[in-house]
């Protein structure tokens, strides 16, 4: 990995202001996902190395709390203004890690540098408030205050905005924050743990630890000294650690899954609308929490939008990410194109037509074609299940009230997506 700034890649945890090994020795390979080729190795935290860096974390927010919102502002700032200096390196390790196009990782560190910049200048404005008492002569007055030491989780799909944007927020208000990164993308976060020690972080304020999720979820959910955790996952992963965090009343955070609608009613601009659908559902190939995994199109404009999308979906160039032009980059990992093929046949098999795609791609490994379904079936798993990948289901609808039945028919919440003139969409 060639880089300009060559102490940005780090194969050791970040603990206390030192870069630390397991004590064990134990490491996690770490693959690139476009070439199958290893990276490099990180550090197997055992639950009770989590428990020591805990322990210092705690330490330290005794002193980093005391500090005041200025001098956290100006910390802040400096990380950000290095992310940003160092956005060409810093998007060359996402890419070879993560493999998404090198353009569309810049775009990631820039939208992390910008968390940390808004939350430098919300450091400042942590105001409380004087509310009126019921009785004569009194007031009520509330101070906000930090709740200590911060326990986030974060996903391999968005491996350096999910950690700026949890720990930019806590970090500004004087907590101190222990990050466990996805085992598939742990050096983008090595990489900021730099950044932020040369912007001047005291020790033990900002640590990352890569290891067993299982141990060191256990570790920081049910430590009393961690106050709150911060997860951005898999629903099935937030269910244990909400019921872990229960034995210790945190405060907690989740980002969970989705399975977003995009509606395209009668009256819409077919061309926004495909341009738009593209955007929403091959960002990161599919792999995002908000992209569109269902598409609607009212049976009036369907045929149309249709073949505009499948023609715009054809033109998706799909390679490694550092080459130039690629729009779709690999799948994260075999189990994640294994059911992206589950999905496509199981669509296939209940009635689906392969309007383009269909199939794992030329180029092998963890590779698959852009892929856009009609005719799809509502019993298709497809349609229940969040994909988490480069394929577009599309279903038609005949009316309002149905295509809201359809797009409100998941247990999961939703980001709305439409194209057209409804100005109340309420009930979605």
């Amino acid at each position: 990995m060639e880089l300009n700034n060559k102490s940005l890649f780090r194969e050791k945890c970040f603990v206390n202001g030192l870069w630390a090994d397991s004590q064990k020795g134990n490491t996690i390979e770490v693959n690139n996902p476009a070439t199958m080729q290893i990276i490099g190795k990180v550090p197997n935290f055992s639950a009770e190395e989590t428990k020591s860096v805990i322990d210092n974390a705690d330490k330290a927010f005794q002193s980093w709390k005391n500090t005041t919102a200025k001098e956290r502002s100006i910390i802040l700032k400096k990380w950000s203004d290095l992310i940003i200096e160092n956005v060409d390196d810093l998007a060359k390790i996402m890419t070879i890690e993560q493999g998404k196009p090198l353009a569309e990782a810049k775009g990631e560190i820039l939208m992390g540098a910008s968390y940390i910049e808004f939350y430098a200048e919300e450091a400042k404005r942590v105001y409380g408030d004087i509310i009126p008492d019921p009785r004569p002569g009194k007031r009520i007055v509330i101070i906000k205050q930090p709740v200590g030491v911060v326990g986030a989780i974060t996903p391999w799909n968005f491996p350096n905005s999910m950690i700026t944007r949890k720990c930019a927020a806590a970090l500004a208000v004087g907590c101190t924050t222990v990050v466990k990164p996805a085992s598939q993308t742990p050096f983008s976060a090595l990489a900021v743990a730099e950044l932020a020690k040369v912007a001047g972080f005291p020790d033990g304020v900002f640590n990352i630890i890569t290891g067993s999720a299982k141990e060191i979820g256990m570790e920081l959910t049910k430590n009393p000294k961690v106050k709150k955790i911060s997860f951005t996952g898999s629903t099935e992963v937030g269910k244990i650690l909400m019921e872990q965090s229960a034995s210790t009343v945190k405060k907690i955070s989740m980002e969970l899954g989705g399975h977003a609608p995009f509606i395209v009613f009668e009256d819409a601009d077919i061309d926004e609308a495909v341009a738009g659908a593209l955007q929403s559902k091959f960002r990161n190939s599919g792999q995002t929490c908000i992209c569109t995994n269902r598409i609607f199109a009212h049976k009036t404009v369907y045929d149309t939008f249709l073949e505009k999308f499948t023609k715009e979906v054809k033109k998706i160039k799909v390679g490694n990410g550092l080459e130039e032009g690629i729009v779709s980059g690999p799948l994260i990992d075999k189990s994640s194109l294994e059911k992206v093929i589950d999905h496509v046949k199981d669509a296939v098999n209940v009635g689906a037509k392969i309007a383009v795609g269909g199939d794992v791609h030329p180029l092998g490994g963890n590779f698959y074609q852009p892929t856009v379904l009609s005719n799809v079936s509502t019993k298709a798993k497809i349609t229940f299940e969040e994909t988490f990948g480069p394929v577009a289901p599309v279903y038609k609808f005949s009316n309002d009230d149905e295509v809201i039945r359809m797009a409100n028919d998941t247990h999961m919440d939703l980001p709305l997506f439409y194209s057209g003139k409804r100005k109340n969409l309420e009930s979605c």
